[in-house]
């Protein structure tokens, strides 16, 4: 199926700048407003919880609701259950259509999904986690990693990828240390700047994320304020933010932590004032998910959601994610009731109209059929794509020293302990979709073809001798096998220790703070996570 979007006045033929305004002229505020929000389709309310907070929250409501005067972007049209990619590829063409059938101008939706260790899709290639990428010190494989991700997002129809992290981690408390590319600010922009080259020479829009502080977090807990100085703020957590403004980068997501007091989502002077009018960042600037709503409830510098909506637009952001809760309706109300300049609304909607344009959405003729659909193939673990990401697994291999027990032998008794010896989990990152989607259905497996260490080594040394031994889970205080463990090494050649965390254990960090959250029953809290009230006043969040 083919559609033709805007007609003549936006034809190609006009400049970019030209081909924006005038879509824009033709857009009523309810169009425009429409163009700042998203929708997640596949949110399961019983399903796995792929981002924290999704359950409790749910689902705004249906498309038909959703997009009726059009929709900026899809949430995770892959990303969120296990299907089959040319399924999804199917269920995204659909939607596309739904989208655009649903608004006078066809105006399709941007879809994005997340990329960090490879896309996070079913069945597509696992690569190793950015500290791996980082410890390869080789920014051309990097791209080349990013070139890939990006060409199965681009054939799978997806526009937006939501990495790389630049967070720079210097508190190894954090549970989310493996999404990023370590402790130095050069090295994070060399990665990550090759990353951004590749997946956007692919034609897939990168979104350099968490802006800013996000990982100086108090105590290392994720959420928590960010209690930096001047000259820290400066020469560590920002440089690998402007190298990759000044790169090309086409989106920007914030940080959940508030800095000097001030949330991310709600500062002008980081939105505004630093990344747009000092770096000159001409992008747009997307919330990580659900940031709108903790204005009002985790923040507190919101009374509603509606005025949590109004203060994020002013700040420079320019699309809601993952739905819609604070921008849609109340921002069209706001700018109804005389307390919203429409100006500000015309700001962010002609970045988001220039990201379509520009990728081509808006041409006469733009099928919504993902290029895989058309095709009518869809592979997202090509053999070239595994050969890249062993490549960064091993360039990614550090050996600290060496006192003559390696090589191994090729015959012999050798033990083999550890709690992540025998789980192929382990090896990868919390935003593989093995650990991210599937962690709670081992049912439906991993997705791909992968070895656990133990089955690695006894193919690859078939001579020897193995004796495994678990010693411990990774993530309790459970003793009991530990002389299973010790036997196992007695009269051995030698012994092999594996151990370390999970995914899970960063994501139960990541976690903790929203845990702590509850529900009150005020206005805001039945929309979003929130803290108790203060009985008895009954205070709003």
């Amino acid at each position: 199926m083919t559609t033709t979007s805007t007609g003549q006045a936006t034809g190609p033929g006009l400049l970019l700048a030209e081909r924006v305004e005038a879509l824009l002229a033709r857009l009523t505020l309810p169009e425009k407003v429409a163009q700042l929000c998203s929708a997640w389709e596949d949110v399961e309310p019983a399903g796995p919880e792929v981002a924290p907070g999704m359950n409790l929250l749910g689902r705004v409501g249906d498309l038909d609701e959703t997009a009726r005067h059009g929709l900026g972007q899809l949430t995770r049209p892959y990303g969120t259950v296990a299907r089959p990619a040319i399924e999804h590829a199917r269920m995204l063409a659909a939607r596309q259509e739904q989208v655009m059938a649903q608004n006078r101008h066809g105006i399709p939706a941007m879809a994005h999904d997340e990329c960090l260790t490879g896309f996070t899709a079913f069945g597509a290639t696992i690569y190793p986690t950015s500290l791996g990428m980082a410890a390869t010190f080789d920014p051309a494989l990097i791209g080349r990693v990013g070139a890939a991700i990006g060409a199965d997002m681009a054939e799978a129809g997806v526009h937006q990828g939501l990495a790389p992290v630049v967070d720079v981690i210097r508190d190894y408390r954090w549970g989310r240390c493996e999404e990023t590319f370590g402790e130095d600010p050069y090295l994070v922009g060399e990665m990550a700047e090759a990353y951004v080259r590749g997946l956007q020479g692919a034609g897939v829009y990168a979104t350099v994320k968490h802006f800013a502080g996000y990982s100086a977090s108090m105590g290392g807990r994720n959420h928590a304020p960010a209690r930096v100085g001047p000259r820290e703020l400066w020469d560590v957590l920002l440089p690998p933010f402007e190298r990759l403004v000044a790169a090309g980068v086409e989106s920007v997501m914030n940080s959940y932590a508030e800095i000097d007091g001030e949330a991310p989502a709600a500062s002008r002077w980081l939105l505004t004032s630093l990344l747009r009018d000092r770096w000159g960042f001409e992008g747009t600037v997307v919330s990580d998910y659900w940031s709108i709503p903790f204005l009002v409830s985790a923040h507190q510098v919101a009374a509603d959601l509606p005025g949590a909506g109004v203060l994020a637009l002013r700040a420079g952001m320019d699309v809601e994610l993952p739905d819609q809760r604070g921008f849609g309706r109340p921002l069209v109300e706001a700018v109804e009731r005389g307390e919203l300049d429409e100006a500000e609304v015309d700001r962010a909607v002609r970045r988001v109209l220039r990201h379509k344009i520009a990728l081509g959405l808006c041409d006469p003729g733009w099928d919504p059929r993902p290029p895989a659909l058309r095709a009518g193939h869809l592979d997202l673990d090509k053999p070239e794509n595994r050969r890249v990401a062993h490549a960064v697994a091993q360039g990614a291999a550090v050996l600290l020293s060496n006192d003559g027990a390696l090589p191994l032998p090729a015959t012999g008794r050798i033990a083999l302990i550890g709690p992540c010896a025998d789980d192929v989990r382990t090896m990868f990152g919390c935003y593989s979709f093995p650990n991210h989607v599937l962690s709670g259905r081992p049912e439906l497996g991993i997705g791909v073809e992968a070895l656990s260490l133990r089955e690695a080594l006894a193919a690859e040394l078939p001579g020897v001798s193995w004796e495994y031994a678990q010693g411990c889970p990774v993530r309790d205080d459970d003793r009991s096998g530990f002389p299973a463990a010790v036997a196992a090494c007695r009269g051995r050649t030698s012994s092999c220790w594996w151990w370390g965390t999970s995914p899970a254990c960063s994501a139960s960090a990541r976690r903790a703070r929203a845990a702590t959250w509850r529900t009150c029953g005020c206005p805001a809290c039945r929309s979003t996570w929130s803290r108790p009230c203060s009985p008895p006043a009954r205070r709003p969040c």
